[in-house]
Formats: structure tokens, C-alpha cells, sequence
């Protein structure tokens, strides 16, 4: 039981589980870290896998989860279990989910072609507006300071950021830029990204939900030392502790479908910027 000087532990509010992971991860015994760090890697794993399927996958002991649970003043590990079954459940509806909420909102009918593009436009005017207020030119400065002087730029994103990186790989490429999409064929992508050397840049792209096997070749690659550029939405995110440099980017979303046009946009001024920095070097 809590004492009365010491809150609860965070039951529905993942975000909050994520900033108390942070304030206590560094305090924790190595084992209990390695639980963190696999946690924060694969919440969707730590939803929907039995106790013994995630111990495997962290390399602990089954005992080990229910230490790290209690560490951080849950019960166990089946209470701890629930706060990430929680997230799964709230934050990301499937898509005949979101298709459901979108007719709702009025988007079946006789005008539903201008009802949904009105609506994503708005959707991608105000994610463009909110990357222009919040984020740090500065970084983003920083960011084609570091992939200008990099040998070569190695690219990771899966899923809905794949375009993301394909685009910035071709952007590299008609620039004159040397880079490497990392594309996973036949689950390849750590071996792909494992030419990374001293010298050479990463770039990941990742947003809620995170994909692991992004998260998991860009702290290989950062801890062999080679700096790593994460483009993601939150500080909270797991690609924030396994990067030399965090661009954060929030879209905007219409029915549950989120925008990609402030990420594309941000991606563009990477990619231009970095030629520019190149171009005034030569």
C-alpha cells in the first residue's frame, strides 16, 4: 500500500507511467532497466504477451517483472499488464472503428468527397500550424548541421513512416546526397542498418503507436556511438532516450486518421536544408 506522502502509480494514464519510468529508470537495478527499456520499446507486446512470452523476449526471469512492477508501486505484473491493455484499447481504434466514427461525424451522404477532404485539410492546416509554433528551429538547424557532415545517411521508419523515409531517401538522392533506406526485406532491417560506422548519421521516424523494430535499430545504432536523429511525436516517446537529437512532430487527426503532412513538411526542410549546408561547403 502507498504511504501517505506517495501517489498511486498511474492505472489509465500511460503518459504518466512513461514520465514516472524516467524519473525512477535511472535508480533501478540493471535488470529492472532492462525490463524499462524493453517496456518502453514494446508496449503492444507488453499488452497482448503472458508474463513468460515478455520475459523471454526482455532476457529476464519471469520473477524480474514482478520486481520491476512493484518497483514502480503496482502489485504485480497483471496490474501493470492492464495499464498498457488500457492504452491499446483507448488510443488507437482500428479502421472500420475509425470509419464508424467518421460517419458519425457526417461524413456518409451525397457530399461525402467534400466532407472528408474538408475535413483533412483542416486536419493537415492545423498539424502545419502547430509544427510551425512549437518546434525549435534551432534543432532543426542542428539536424542538417549533423546529416550534412555524416559520410552517409541511414535511414529507419516502418509502417505509416515508411513514406516518410523513402521520401527523404529519394530526396537525398536526386541532391547527391549519400543514404540508405533501411526497407526490412525479409526482416533484414537490423543487418541493413548494421553498415552504420563511424562518420555516418541515422535518421528514425517513429510515432505512437512505436514501432519496435524501429526503436530497436535505433538504440543499436546509438549505442555503438553513431548519432542518431529521431523525428517522433512526443518526448515521451522510446526513440527519445536512444537519440543525439529529438525533433518532435504532433499531427493533427480527422476521424482517428492522423495527418502526415507536418512530418513530410519537416522532412522537406531536412532535405533541402542539408543540400544547401552541403552545397555551401564545397
Amino acid at each position: 500500500m502507498s504511504s501517505p506522502l506517495q501517489q498511486d502509480p498511474p492505472r489509465d494514464d500511460f503518459d504518466g507511467f512513461v514520465a514516472l519510468l524516467r524519473e525512477r529508470g535511472p535508480n533501478l537495478p540493471k535488470r529492472l532497466r532492462q525490463v524499462a527499456d524493453y517496456a518502453l520499446a514494446n508496449p503492444d507486446d507488453m499488452a497482448l504477451s503472458t508474463a513468460a512470452q515478455v520475459a523471454q523476449q526482455a532476457g529476464v526471469q519471469a520473477s524480474t517483472l514482478v520486481r520491476f512492477a512493484q518497483a514502480l508501486d503496482y502489485s504485480g505484473f497483471s496490474e501493470l499488464q492492464q495499464l498498457f491493455r488500457s492504452r491499446l484499447r483507448q488510443q488507437f481504434p482500428d479502421y472500420r472503428e475509425r470509419l464508424v466514427a467518421l460517419r458519425e461525424e457526417g461524413a456518409a451522404g451525397p457530399n461525402m468527397a467534400q466532407v472528408l477532404l474538408d475535413g483533412f485539410a483542416e486536419a493537415s492546416r492545423s498539424s502545419l500550424s502547430r509544427l510551425q509554433s512549437t518546434i525549435r528551429h534551432h534543432d532543426v538547424d542542428k539536424a542538417t548541421d549533423l546529416l550534412a557532415a555524416a559520410e552517409t545517411i541511414i535511414l529507419i521508419g516502418a509502417r505509416r513512416m515508411f513514406p516518410v523515409v523513402s521520401y527523404l531517401a529519394y530526396a537525398f538522392g536526386k541532391l547527391g546526397i549519400r543514404a540508405v533506406l533501411v526497407d526490412n526485406i525479409a526482416s533484414l532491417g537490423p543487418e541493413q542498418a548494421a553498415i552504420a560506422r563511424k562518420g555516418d548519421v541515422v535518421v528514425s521516424v517513429s510515432c505512437a503507436p512505436y514501432t519496435p523494430g524501429t526503436v530497436a535499430i535505433a538504440a543499436a545504432a546509438y549505442q555503438k556511438g553513431i548519432p542518431v536523429i529521431a523525428i517522433t511525436d512526443s518526448a515521451l516517446s522510446p526513440l527519445a532516450q536512444y537519440c543525439s537529437l529529438c525533433l518532435e512532430v504532433e499531427e493533427a487527426d480527422y476521424g482517428a486518421f492522423r495527418s502526415m503532412s507536418a512530418t513530410f513538411v519537416l522532412a522537406m526542410t531536412l532535405a533541402v536544408g542539408t543540400a544547401e549546408k552541403v552545397r555551401s561547403d564545397v
